[in-house]
């Protein structure tokens, strides 16, 4: 009969997103002995995404103990025990790398289940939780593994950490330009200007070693991609989800006209990123978008420069997750005409801002 471990984790964020981190221990189910605790930081991100590094932490911690075991998983998160039962969907892209992550582990080990606790019965793995994100990390072990698999095959070594560059365009000028008119889902050509822009970008991009061109679908982005594309003579992908947010009844408007049109819902607007224009789209539902997209272009183009001509909701969005900050920073950076901006992911999660608005190719 095959020996049985229970796992408990958690994760929690001081903040959803904010500074967060996971706790998780592991007993042997029928002596209740503790076997093994650990608790880390995850930097900045949500509840979830810390309860799916709990959930991971310790099926490692069993997988250490007794590669053979029956697993039981207990966990207060209703959102991680339906997903990995396999009854709810994974939308959000750092939480499906992290339930890949622990299905592979699961998968090393004998029968693995997942139970939902109330929280007050996972009060040990929220501890653990609660002392990583006060930097306080745990990593023990209280029993060496009872278990030796003979003439097993040597574990396979770690997968090599890929990196993938995002060069970030935002088009050329358009008509409504100078005047800084909304124009998010007005299919507008580029200026005598923005051809300008884009050449001056398209001779920019050329030493940067582009493997890729993505380009959202509108005509403006487009045409800055076609002169990147002419320039490395490459073809272009179209990707529906890097369109800029859609203003509904504020297209073609000035912040200062739509603000007289609709005095309450512009301040609102202007100050959460849950509320939507009139007919139009909110920074959420972009946000939401560009996150797939993002999870569509790293899987697809891994280990890549990929250039991705958009505009200025989904690059600052791009940018955002670059950071590990929250939506709101969209307010808070500003992005010329045809500037480029620079972002890298690596395979293991991570992520570095290189580049921010540089707009040293239109000038001279």
């Amino acid at each position: 009969m095959s020996r049985r471990l229970l796992i408990e984790a958690d994760g929690g964020s001081r903040g959803n997103p904010g500074p967060a981190g996971y706790g998780a221990l592991v007993k042997d189910a029928d002596t209740g002995a503790l076997l093994a605790e650990r608790a880390a930081s995850v930097g900045r991100a949500t509840n979830n995404v810390a309860e799916y590094g709990g959930l991971v932490a310790g099926l490692e911690a069993a997988l250490g103990i007794d590669p053979t075991a029956s697993v039981e998983v207990r966990m207060d998160s209703k959102l991680v025990v339906e997903q990995m039962s396999g009854r709810w969907q994974i939308k959000h892209p750092d939480m499906k790398k992290l339930a890949v992550q622990a299905r592979d582990i699961a998968r090393q080990l004998g029968q693995v289940r997942y139970t939902w606790i109330p929280r007050a019965q996972n009060s040990a793995a929220d501890a653990l939780a609660n002392s990583a994100m006060d930097g306080r990390p745990v990593h023990r072990d209280l029993e060496a593994p009872s278990v030796v698999v003979e003439d097993a095959a040597p574990p396979a070594p770690p997968a090599p950490v890929v990196t993938t560059t995002t060069h970030l365009l935002r088009h050329g000028r358009t008509l409504h330009t100078p005047d800084r008119r909304f124009s998010g889902s007005s299919d507008l050509d580029l200026s005598d200007l923005g051809r300008a822009d884009a050449a001056a970008a398209a001779a920019a991009v050329a030493g940067l070693g582009i493997d890729v061109i993505v380009s959202s679908p509108l005509k403006r982005c487009r045409q800055t991609a076609g002169a990147v594309a002419e320039v490395l003579d490459q073809g272009i992908e179209v990707d529906r989800d890097l369109r800029e947010l859609d203003f509904g009844g504020w297209e073609g408007l000035t912040a200062a006209e739509a603000l007289a049109a609709n005095p309450l819902a512009f301040r609102r607007w202007r100050t959460a990123v849950d509320v939507r224009p009139p007919g139009g789209e909110s920074v959420v539902d972009v946000s939401t978008r560009v996150a797939a997209a993002r999870a569509r272009i790293l899987e697809r183009h891994a280990g890549k420069t990929v250039l991705l001509v958009t505009h200025v909701t989904p690059i600052k969005l791009m940018l955002a997750a670059g950071l590990g900050v929250g939506d709101e920073v969209v307010y808070k950076v500003f992005l010329e005409a045809a500037s480029l901006s620079t972002v890298t992911w690596t395979s293991d999660g991570g992520s570095s801002v290189r580049l921010v608005n540089d707009t040293s190719h239109l000038r001279g």
